[in-house]
């Protein structure tokens, strides 16, 4: 972190504040201490800071976190994103919860260990750079505003890395490879990209490159002319020449067809392409981002992906670590789901109890992030009292390695068998529906609603 970043730290206590102040401004920080919830609120509408850390109680009440509560729906009010880090002496998951559902990105207990604390508030310091550029961008843009904004929410030192590339290749034109276990968030990196790119007021076009078929491939991609074929029964414009200015998203390229790979690099080569049916060269300048979740190396050693295509799709690779390799971000990830889904269902809950929490964090997540997020979803739903449950989650019929088919519904085992699936064909979609003996599009369909990507 540069020595112009600012934080802003709060709590009551003196000597706190001093540990603090010490702690922070050995790392490069500019510090400002205040000690009350009214000095933060003045602090926070005079002056920018990059982070807010503070106490959640004060003189006032010093057990229960109410002043803090309440001071961190003030802080969001007056700039919602501020990453707010709180501190608290009694280790509470509910009380994190609720913090967390009031607008704190993270917390951390007193005492802290120092070294934690720095790289909380490093990753959340980038983080919220990337994010309010991004949403600088976004209120310009209305192609990305509302449900499908991009989100990236993360603590763990594997994603540090991540932030960091999308930080300083974000705004480039370099063509980017991101790469990943299905459900790590790809999409989301894509769109973090394009947002934080000078073309961001253009077009982001997505296009599942794996699921077109080759009778409707070129069509798609390049479009084509009245007549081209029996149902062309008007000019079709095509995803190259829609992002023209913009950035072309290629979900799962590793699965694409040799014979459509050779179409996609000549006009990636060149810039041109001709609509079906006509002889018009056009052109188009995109920014071309795609993602895969094979392993792409193996696909061009053993034959079924080119090489020269794969040097003009990876100027710059961004690997995502899956959710097993990140367990410190599952406790902010299923609050973040929680609040969201709270607010879409209208329930009343006020976080997870111990054993739920405690069998997230030791389930292997074999659909990552998304896997996460739907059973956030299922246990909302099905909780009955004020907090979910470990039962509401659903996890133990799923987990690897000790499930039996028999204790299964017929859709967890279907969805638990396409996992195996796609995990033994590391993503190839075709592999796994010809394993499972099914087509591609019926594989596809299951995948849709089962919500798992790949």
């Amino acid at each position: 972190m540069a020595g112009r970043t600012r934080v802003l730290v709060a709590d009551d206590q003196a000597d706190v504040l001093e540990a603090l102040r010490l702690l922070l401004k050995a790392e490069d920080l500019t510090v400002e201490t205040v000690t009350s919830p009214a000095a933060v609120l003045a602090a926070v509408e005079e002056r920018d800071f990059d982070a807010l850390l503070m106490d959640l109680n004060y003189t006032r009440d010093t057990t229960s976190g109410r002043e803090g509560f309440d001071l961190l729906t003030e802080v969001q009010r007056l700039d919602a994103s501020l990453p707010v880090i709180v501190m608290t002496a009694w280790g509470s998951i509910q009380g994190a919860v609720e913090a967390m559902r009031r607008g704190a990105r993270d917390y951390i207990e007193k005492p802290w260990d120092n070294s934690r604390l720095i790289s909380m508030l490093r990753t959340h310091v980038e983080l919220g750079r990337v994010l309010r550029e991004s949403q600088k961008l976004q209120s310009e843009n209305q192609l990305l505003r509302g449900p499908g904004a991009p989100e990236l929410i993360v603590e763990s030192r594997a994603m540090k890395g991540v932030i960091s590339m999308i930080e300083r290749v974000g705004p480039s034109e370099a063509n980017v490879l991101v790469t990943g276990e299905h459900g790590t968030g790809k999409e989301v990196v894509a769109r973090l990209l394009h947002t934080t790119s000078a073309r961001a007021k253009k077009p982001l076009i997505t296009v599942n490159a794996g699921g077109l078929s080759d009778g409707v491939f070129e069509s798609e991609l390049f479009g084509h002319v009245k007549g081209a074929f029996t149902d062309a029964k008007t000019d079709r414009v095509g995803y190259f020449e829609l992002a023209d200015g913009g950035t072309l998203f290629l979900d799962e390229i590793g699965n694409m067809p040799p014979k459509q790979q050779a179409k996609l690099l000549r006009a990636l080569q060149s810039g041109e392409f001709q609509r079906v049916g006509s002889s018009k060269t056009r052109r188009a300048d995109v920014r071309v981002i795609s993602a895969t979740n094979v392993d792409i190396r193996r696909e061009v050693a053993e034959g079924r992906f080119r090489e020269d295509l794969l040097y003009r799709l990876n100027t710059v690779e961004i690997h995502l670590p899956p959710l097993r390799d990140r367990h410190e971000d599952i406790p902010i990830l299923a609050s973040h789901f929680l609040r969201r889904q709270i607010a879409r269902y209208t329930k009343k809950l006020t976080g997870f109890d111990r054993e739920a929490m405690q069998a997230m964090l030791e389930y292997s997540w074999p659909g990552n992030v998304r896997e996460l997020e739907h059973a956030v979803e299922r246990a909302v739903l099905l909780a009955q009292g004020q907090q979910v449950h470990a039962d509401d989650l659903g996890l133990r019929g799923r987990a690897d390695g000790g499930s039996r088919l028999e204790e299964m519904t017929l859709e967890d085992a279907e969805q638990y068998l396409i996992q195996k699936a796609l995990g033994r064909f590391e993503g190839n979609v075709s592999r796994a529906a010809e394993a499972l003996g099914l087509s591609r599009s019926a594989l596809y369909r299951r995948l849709q609603h089962y919500g798992i990507t790949t």
